[in-house]
């Protein structure tokens, strides 16, 4: 294990949202980047913030958790065998997420329902849908 560790709390990228209250619709890849679309939790410092529907509990918006240039992508499902990045996104689930770290430079992990994810890409780029038309 590297030293060189940050917690998602502590990276820009995650201001005003939490993520261990957020949740994995699925998994995919664009191009050379993994998307994950989230069903992200927003708190009340957020600008995107809107006060919860009476239906809803807390403010939450759908949102892609993008990973650029991704090379490779690990779970706790691998059986060990030689798998494409998009052959490794299509065994992913959904579920909430527990946590988010980067563990050394370009190299990721988020935890949660789904198991142990390791990521080998750019710096995560989240990004709120816009509306549907």
């Amino acid at each position: 294990m590297t030293d060189d560790v940050t917690d998602w709390r502590e990276m820009r990228e995650f201001s005003a949202v939490e993520l261990t209250k957020s949740f994995v619709l699925s998994w995919g890849m664009a191009s050379e980047s993994l998307l994950i679309d989230l069903d992200l939790f927003l708190r009340p410092d957020h600008a995107f913030y809107e006060k919860p529907r009476p239906a809803e509990k807390a403010c939450f918006r759908p949102a892609f958790l993008e990973f650029p240039y991704c090379s490779s992508i690990k779970s706790g499902a691998d059986t060990g065998g030689s798998q494409s990045v998009s052959e490794a996104v299509e065994a992913l689930t959904h579920g909430a997420i527990a946590g988010l770290r980067r563990v050394g430079e370009g190299h990721y992990e988020i935890t949660g329902e789904f198991g142990q994810v390791e990521i080998d890409a750019e710096r995560p780029i989240l990004r709120l849908k816009g509306p549907v038309a």
